[in-house]
């Protein structure tokens, strides 16, 4: 797949972003690029492979150096909302924006 300008354009429309004739074209050798690199990866030969749920599943044999989940900061939330306009049980409150 490959986009030509008036693809470019007509997402740039979209977008609502205004491109000039160079930025156009930037945008449309690196889109095209992309799908280039996709090409190339469903090109490869994955038959007998088995897919994996996550990246992290190749090193289950190594174990993950994960650091301690410690609280390291102390609690403001009073010092913080004292100058709130609206607090209730230790939340914001804000106005409704969504009807």
């Amino acid at each position: 797949m490959s986009l030509n300008p008036q693809d470019i354009q007509r997402i740039a429309n979209l977008a609502r972003l205004s491109l000039d004739e160079s930025q156009s074209k930037r945008m449309r050798e690196q889109i095209n690029g992309f799908f280039d690199l996709v090409t190339q990866m469903q090109d490869i030969n994955t038959e007998g492979i088995e897919p994996m749920s996550h990246p992290v599943d190749l090193m289950q044999l190594q174990t993950l150096r994960l650091r301690d989940d410690v609280a390291s900061e102390p609690n403001h939330r009073e010092t913080n909302q004292r100058s709130a306009p609206a607090v209730e049980r230790g939340l914001f409150l804000v106005p409704k924006v969504i009807e």
